[in-house]
């Protein structure tokens, strides 16, 4: 069985969830054995997890899995079917707020009913409030239409307790809050209690804790003596621990994707990206690990000098539909448009595309750029303003649109012109392999992992100068001045996303799955967990 590691599976993706869910369903057209792990707690896991194709079959969340609510059939549920321990209760609605103030016959208030509006009023959370009007517990709904997690809160409006419940409400998961000697004035959560099925109670300190046993048991549940299971770790934090301290053998996979360096363009010297650090120091202990470039899997083999094997395998995966459909030719697309598919973030520098396409626009007035991505809010959301400024620099605000996020990426792919990426670090960027199939005109930043090689300098677009947007101004120009030339680009787009066939991709990852067969017999000979039990035989 192969677990795909990761925290949850948000509605808004990143590009690592985009890639899951890319190599999840490579998988499955070839039928490989395989299961989404997911660890946090989400109400509405499984309906994002569904709608990106998954089904319930193939999704393992943790909390679902001390629960037992892996498979439930979703129901409506309204505030009025909802029991309050109250008689004759009645209903105001605040429309503006989606909620329900659920009040006694006495006029006093009972509690609030939060729902969802786009799914007639499906109940989302509950404020449960005493009779001298203090919250004290708030009841979350699964989006399937039952009580999931029960909080708790102290007399000073804290949460003290969290319990996770089985759909009968007993208690199987739950994590306390105390005080600490390091925060006296607020509650810290310290530890979280088990309850399983056997009646046994187990204690963890920390959420890595109870993830470790969790590992333990799925990887237990799917064992076998033939095969190994193998785990592959998307996001570093969520098992970076846990998948280590196996109790049985596994094969586990170090995903990386994104740089291992803070600094990406001075990969062998700059201190390491906080999210890999642990990972990065604990190397050897992993049996493989995955970059998605070439130049990153040797930058990965000159600095840490790793014993375990290396597979450089693309994240992006261009199916064959796509990959056979009918070209669009330069001349059936708008004339200068530019688009981006990218988070409105820091690392994106998007205002250093503002700028480039500002440039453009003095020679080209037809020129537009639409941005498809919701913005970061880090920091007041610093990186929209910055481009809200170059725009208001350039006078572009009829030229530059922030489109949001979408998922009708060929309709806008099939009609812009060219793709511009100005980001200061990347571990692969979906968003420009997915240009170059739809046969875009794509100019990147010379940055570290990606772009400068999914780009192929005159082939299919240009890479400039690392933050260089005059020299990106210029090819762009350069390309807008030659119709011939712009021809050759999006015709070297279209074949270079050969390279990122489903064919090509898996042969890949089969390797790594052969790896994961060749030296089984030795991890199973190396494992005292397995020597015991040949013992005991």
């Amino acid at each position: 069985m192969i677990f795909h590691i990761n925290a949850t599976m948000p509605d808004h993706k990143s590009g690592i969830e985009h890639a899951e869910i890319k190599r999840f369903n490579l998988f499955k057209h070839f039928n490989v054995a395989q299961r989404l792990v997911l660890r946090e707690w989400d109400p509405n896991g499984h309906v994002n997890v569904n709608a990106a194709g998954i089904s319930d079959d193939e999704l393992i969340n943790m909390f679902d899995y001390f629960q037992g609510t892996a498979h439930v059939e979703a129901q409506q549920l309204t505030a009025e079917m909802l029991d309050f321990g109250v008689s004759q209760v009645s209903f105001v609605n605040e429309d503006e707020q989606s909620r329900f103030l659920v009040m006694s016959a006495q006029g006093q208030l009972v509690a609030r009913v939060n729902y969802d509006k786009l799914r007639h009023q499906q109940v989302r959370s509950v404020e449960l409030f005493d009779g001298y009007n203090n919250l004290f517990r708030v009841d979350h709904y699964d989006s399937r239409g039952f009580r999931s997690l029960l909080q708790w809160y102290s007399p000073d409006n804290k949460i003290e307790l969290e319990s996770w419940v089985t759909q009968d409400g007993t208690p199987v998961l739950e994590a306390y809050y105390k005080h600490t000697m390091a925060d006296q004035t607020g509650l810290t959560k310290t530890s979280w209690h088990l309850h399983q099925v056997d009646g046994q109670v187990y204690q963890f300190d920390t959420i890595e804790a109870l993830t470790t046993h969790f590992f333990d048991l799925i990887n237990r549940d799917f064992w076998s003596i033939d095969h190994p299971n193998i785990f592959i770790l998307d996001r570093a934090h969520l098992g970076d621990e846990g998948l280590l301290r196996l109790k049985q053998p596994a094969y586990t996979v170090m995903h990386l994707h994104n740089s291992h360096a803070g600094d990406a363009q001075e990969p062998m010297h700059s201190i390491l990206n906080n999210n890999y650090e642990y990972a990065m120091n604990a190397l050897n202990q992993y049996d493989s690990v995955v970059s998605a470039t070439p130049q990153q899997t040797r930058d990965v083999k000159a600095r840490f000098v790793p014993t375990n094997a290396l597979f450089t395998i693309p994240v992006g995966i261009v199916d064959d539909a796509l990959l056979n459909a009918k070209r669009v030719p330069v001349k059936a697309r708008t004339f200068g448009k530019v688009i981006a598919f990218a988070r409105i973030a820091w690392e994106k520098h998007l205002d250093d595309l503002v700028r480039a396409v500002g440039i453009v626009k003095k020679e080209f007035p037809e020129v537009t750029l639409d941005l498809y991505g919701y913005a970061d809010g880090t920091d007041n959301f610093k990186a929209r303003r910055a481009v809200e400024a170059a725009i208001a620099e350039y006078h572009l605000e009829d030229a530059v649109s922030m489109k949001g996020y979408t998922t009708d990426i060929d309709a806008v792919e099939n009609d812009a012109m060219m793709y511009g990426l100005t980001s200061r670090m990347e571990g692969f960027n979906l968003a420009i392999m997915e240009a170059i199939s739809h046969g875009l005109i794509s100019f990147t930043y010379d940055v570290n992992y990606g772009p400068n090689e999914i780009v192929q300098d005159d082939v299919n677009g240009r890479i400039v100068p690392y933050e260089n947007y005059q020299a990106m101004a210029d090819a762009m120009l350069q390309v807008l001045r030659d119709e011939q030339l712009a021809q050759r680009y999006s015709d070297g787009a279209y074949d270079s996303a050969q390279r990122y066939s489903e064919k090509n991709v898996m042969a890949a990852w089969q390797a790594l799955i052969d790896d994961a067969a060749m030296v089984w017999p030795a991890k199973l000979a190396a494992s005292p967990a397995i020597a015991s039990q040949r013992e005991g035989e």
